[in-house]
């Protein structure tokens, strides 16, 4: 699974038989055709306790799922671009409430909707401009267009003068001068809405550092982690690895939305979305947990300070996520969560009505995947399979319960 042999659970403070549970669970899902496979893994106390693989990767060719299956991650993205971020912070490069426009003047004195509809939305000026803060926590006013709750998503979406970081084929400099000529949604640090922000901050890398975004993510964070399947595109020789993409279909069917042997991700593109581009591995996914619950160094090598990790994984928010006005999406549920720099954090299990750990910080992407990171009981869980969107099934809030109920120690 990684270069991490599997240990007895014991060992760990874990129970076979209860994690067995989770091949159990595992195997239900696929076995129901819900999900086309399943990759997952809960590391403790810098050990491999489990490690399963169960299903297809690719249902129509008959593949199976691998130990190292290449994911779409989408959103789970957001960490590495948060670290590449808050290395260059830790360069003194900027401040936290820096506002943006010292590196994209074309952010300087925004607007924030009031009303109106997409022909003419009404605006007011925002009372502060966005700073780096405001995009690590997603407090920064900006949205997403697979929003459909008002007129701004739906100029994000239009096909003159949208926002498209997935897609596009212009260069990630005139996107982001596009999206700040848009209003914003809410005023800066006032509300809690997922968004675009994390793309910003994969220019901003860009910007401050020099180098282009996916080469410095590349450089100074993916290799150094030796994250080896890790990247924007799947190259030529891995492409055998790459697994298939489902939607739910009707009772529940799985419809693929994504071949592998067509894929868009099979060839490097011109924009690299540092809030939903990559792919990756389970093992690879499960160095980077390494590296954050290492506070910043990993075999050796350290790209963060322990104190620069511990402020990344601390509540940043005002109370919880559901006390920042009403979230429309999210990768998580809102109540008893808050928001890091590039993470939730969670603030109180009961409130959250999920068995877990205060401090505790993770997140996961629109195609299910999902990992969680909980220093307290010095443990990872990471979990890889291929079905948008992501709230299609609760199989992240069942996987948490089954591998917090093995802890014994």
């Amino acid at each position: 699974m990684d270069t991490l042999p599997l240990v007895a659970p014991e060992q760990v403070g874990l129970s076979a038989a209860r994690l067995d549970r989770v091949r159990t669970w595992m195997h239900g899902w696929v076995d129901s055709g819900k999900l086309a496979g399943m990759v997952a893994c809960v590391m403790r106390r810098g050990e491999l306790a489990f490690a399963e693989v169960y299903g297809k990767a690719d249902v129509a060719r008959n593949k199976p799922m691998r130990p190292d299956t290449i994911f779409r991650i989408y959103s789970m993205t957001k960490p590495l671009t948060s670290t590449a971020i808050m290395m260059l912070y830790e360069e003194g490069r900027f401040q936290l409430d820096d506002p943006i426009s010292k590196f994209i003047p074309a952010f300087a004195n925004p607007r924030v909707m009031t009303g109106g509809s997409r022909g003419k939305i009404e605006t007011m000026p925002a009372e502060r401009e966005i700073n780096f803060r405001d995009l690590l926590t997603h407090t920064s006013g900006l949205t997403y267009g697979f929003m459909e709750s008002n007129p701004v998503d739906a100029a994000y979406r239009a096909k003159e003068g949208g926002v498209d970081f997935q897609t596009a084929d212009t260069s990630l400099k005139q996107i982001v001068e596009r999206l700040a000529q848009l209003p914003l949604i809410a005023q800066p640090g006032k509300a809690w809405n997922y968004s675009v922000s994390t793309d910003v901050l994969g220019y901003l890398v860009e910007v401050i550092s020099g180098q282009p975004f996916e080469k410095y993510l590349k450089e100074k964070v993916i290799d150094p982690l030796r994250m080896v399947d890790t990247d924007f595109h799947v190259p030529a020789d891995k492409h055998e690895r790459f697994a298939a993409n489902y939607s739910a279909g009707s009772g529940g069917k799985l419809d693929l939305i994504d071949d592998p042997g067509k894929s868009r991700y099979l060839a490097p593109r011109k924009v690299n979305s540092g809030g939903g581009g990559l792919v990756s591995t389970a093992s690879d996914y499960l160095r980077f947990c390494r590296f954050m619950l290492n506070k910043g160094e990993l075999d050796g090598v350290r790209l963060l300070g322990r104190k620069t990790v511990e402020l990344m994984t601390m509540n940043h928010l005002n109370g919880d996520m559901a006390d920042m006005g009403t979230p429309r999406f999210s990768e998580s549920t809102y109540t008893g969560i808050g928001f890091g720099l590039g993470f939730s954090v969670m603030i109180d299990p009961a409130k959250a009505f999920i068995a877990g750990t205060p401090g505790e910080f993770a997140w996961g992407g629109a195609a299910s995947t999902a990992f969680w990171i909980d220093p307290k009981e010095d443990m990872a869980v990471v979990l890889m399979t291929q079905l948008m969107p992501s709230s299609t099934y609760p199989i992240r809030r069942e996987l948490r319960v089954l591998t917090y109920q093995a802890i014994v120690d």
